[in-house]
């Protein structure tokens, strides 16, 4: 019997555990510093504005670990030992492996910010990232974020919910413009404001100040303006968390570097999730992807290689999705911020309703489609673009993607005359 250990017990780890089990007897060793269980990390917002508790966010009951002979360890790894077979804890406790995945996540970026690791920044990531925004909070009157992702939106959702002010700084034209063609990027920009958030767009952070106590004091941008404040959240993305494996043998460069079958370059080592990094990424793909349900792909791909059945990874058509306030945003496939060559696209909009779709002129095949304010069908668009329909099929079929309305009426109409008159011009 094999002993089988995962560090990190989040989406991709925990997945592997439980395929891993599925398929064999081995002995399975979850650690984690950040929790004793595996908890929904897009939950946090949530639990902080009142939602729910912390305990809400457990997918599995506690009875789970036991019936399924997981067992977990809370600490943290500081060195590998390879040679050996061994992982080294932060408490000096030694762990043998036969075989050990990395699943260790994410962490979020700093840029070496002047003032950057003063007392209230953070981001929001970790449980912990959770506990210290809700220590600070009675001391904020005002907030500042920094970077106009995802995470950024949330930490402006719980603030404001808190009846916290909120300076938004993002350094692009346009919120999300990365992303976000700009007529998308703009409906959030305006979205944003209209939640009493100031969004300063074309804003760098210079410095952040301290006061006499080693706490935030305000922000500096690089126009010279001083914000006073005494928070600053973090939010210019995330990187794969893998400074414990600096002075590792284990080949890394921006994650940790792994072959189609999850593996490093040392045997009996892979790595998953947000940390791992594709030595050759799949056409179209970045090499480190950041989401969930990628992560869940991996934990069940490197389980089934593991057990002697090699399978590569392969994610099929990139999907993601998020909510701006009370707009829900869903992106398939590919739909590029500027057009590429032999690209069109086909855009409607109202109401703070959005949907595009990108086309390949030649083919007319779909290459994808994204919404705000619009629910899809995940089935339904994956086959979509798994069959290669043309734009054609797309727009005559349309109703078929969206979630009935029974509360409101149907915009498939209007969406469909708006095409057919981009279309004909």
């Amino acid at each position: 019997m094999r002993k089988i250990v995962i560090i990190g017990n989040g989406i991709s780890g925990v997945t592997a555990a439980r395929h891993l089990r599925k398929m064999g007897d081995d002995k399975i060793l979850l650690i984690s510093d950040e929790s004793d269980a595996f908890f929904s990390r897009t939950a946090l917002m949530y639990v902080y504005m009142g939602h729910m508790k912390f305990e809400h966010t457990y997918p599995y009951e506690e009875e789970f670990w036991n019936q399924n002979k997981i067992e977990r360890l809370r600490g943290r790894v500081d060195k590998i030992d390879p040679t050996n077979k061994t992982l080294i804890l932060a408490d000096k406790q030694n762990i043998d492996y036969d075989v050990l995945i990395i699943a260790t996540g994410s962490m979020p970026n700093r840029y070496g910010w002047p003032g950057e690791h003063l007392q209230g920044v953070q981001g929001l990531y970790h449980k912990q990232d959770l506990e210290a925004l809700e220590a600070s909070t009675p001391k904020i009157d005002r907030a500042v974020i920094v970077g106009g992702g995802l995470i950024g939106v949330e930490l402006a959702e719980m603030l404001v919910s808190r009846g916290k002010k909120v300076t938004f700084l993002v350094r692009e034209t346009a919120f999300w413009n990365g992303v976000l063609p700009h007529e998308e990027a703009s409906i959030i920009g305006d979205h944003i404001k209209k939640h009493g958030i100031d969004l300063r767009l074309s804003t760098e952070l210079k410095e952040i100040i301290s006061d006499d106590n080693g706490s935030v004091a305000g922000v500096v941008t690089h126009s010279g303006e001083q914000i006073p404040c005494q928070w600053v959240g973090l939010a210019a993305g995330v990187s794969p968390n893998i400074g414990f494996l600096t002075k590792s043998i284990i080949e890394t460069d921006r994650g940790v570097l792994v072959d189609r079958h999850l593996k490093t370059n040392l045997p009996d080592i892979y790595a998953i999730g947000d940390c791992a990094q594709q030595r050759h990424p799949l056409e179209g793909r970045p090499s480190v992807e950041a989401v969930w349900y990628t992560g869940r792909i991996m934990g069940e791909t490197v389980a089934q290689t593991i057990m002697g059945m090699p399978k590569e990874y392969n994610p099929g058509q990139w999907f993601n999705s998020a909510k701006f306030f009370d707009i829900e945003y869903q992106t398939y496939g590919r739909v590029h911020t500027q057009k590429q060559k032999n690209e069109q696209h086909l855009y409607w909009s109202a109401n703070n309703k959005a949907l595009r779709i990108a086309y390949d002129k030649s083919s007319q095949r779909v290459l994808g489609i994204h919404s705000l304010g619009i629910r899809l069908r995940h089935d339904c668009i994956d086959q979509w673009l798994n069959e290669g329909k043309a734009y054609e099929y797309v727009i005559k079929h349309l109703q078929e993607a969206l979630f009935d309305p029974e509360l409101y009426r149907s915009p498939v109409q209007h969406i469909k005359q708006t095409f057919n008159t981009q279309l004909a011009v």
